[in-house]
């Protein structure tokens, strides 16, 4: 992973080809939401199948939770739709043939010069794209565990929700003046999405 990928910098927001052939940019996927980054061989990886068919449950937790998944690989439009198909997901799965995501983080798996892939990681990014935590999945135990994911989305949620703590007396008052930006979602008019009058 090139060296300033770390924790704290802002990871490239890559914009890609998703499985229904649409361009998307990683920072429209993610919103105001915390995201997990799955860079993934592809779908003839059975490790890779496995990962994904792990995070189906976490999934539904996460659309609950606010927050987004995404997958990335080296697969075509057609693998990449059979891959997603496949282990039964409904995140977004994005298609890297051109390799730039590979080549930019420097990721090559040069072990494999048959498919040509890049190393599996998993990256927990907080709202803006900051990385929050990176694992490397070139072995399948060095990826996180679904209960591993569930503590970082929770550590990153109560970081960046400002109503993490709804029941604090300061919220209860910030409620009571109308002051809705400090609850999800921010930065909108809460009156407007939920109906209240002003």
């Amino acid at each position: 992973m090139r060296a300033d990928i770390v924790p704290g910098a802002v990871f490239p927001d890559y914009e890609l080809t998703d499985h229904a052939a649409k361009r998307r940019k990683l920072s429209d996927l993610q919103g105001p939401d915390p995201m997990i980054v799955v860079l993934s061989r592809g779908g003839y990886c059975p490790k890779d199948r496995r990962q994904a068919e792990g995070l189906i449950q976490l999934h539904h937790e996460m659309e609950v939770g606010y927050c987004r998944l995404v997958t990335i690989s080296t697969d075509n439009l057609l693998a990449t739709n059979e891959y997603r198909t496949g282990v039964g997901a409904h995140w977004p799965f994005l298609s890297d043939t051109g390799r730039i995501v590979q080549q930019d983080l420097d990721i090559a798996e040069y072990t494999d010069t048959a498919n040509n892939p890049m190393i599996p990681h998993t990256i927990v990014l907080e709202p803006g794209l900051v990385v929050f935590k990176i694992y490397t999945g070139y072995w399948f135990f060095g990826r996180p565990t679904v209960e591993d994911l569930r503590q970082d989305l929770r550590a990153v949620s109560k970081k960046c929700r400002p109503d993490w703590d709804i029941a604090s007396p300061e919220l209860k008052a910030a409620w009571k003046q109308g002051a809705r930006d400090r609850f999800y979602p921010y930065g909108k008019s809460y009156s407007k999405i939920f109906g209240e009058q002003e």
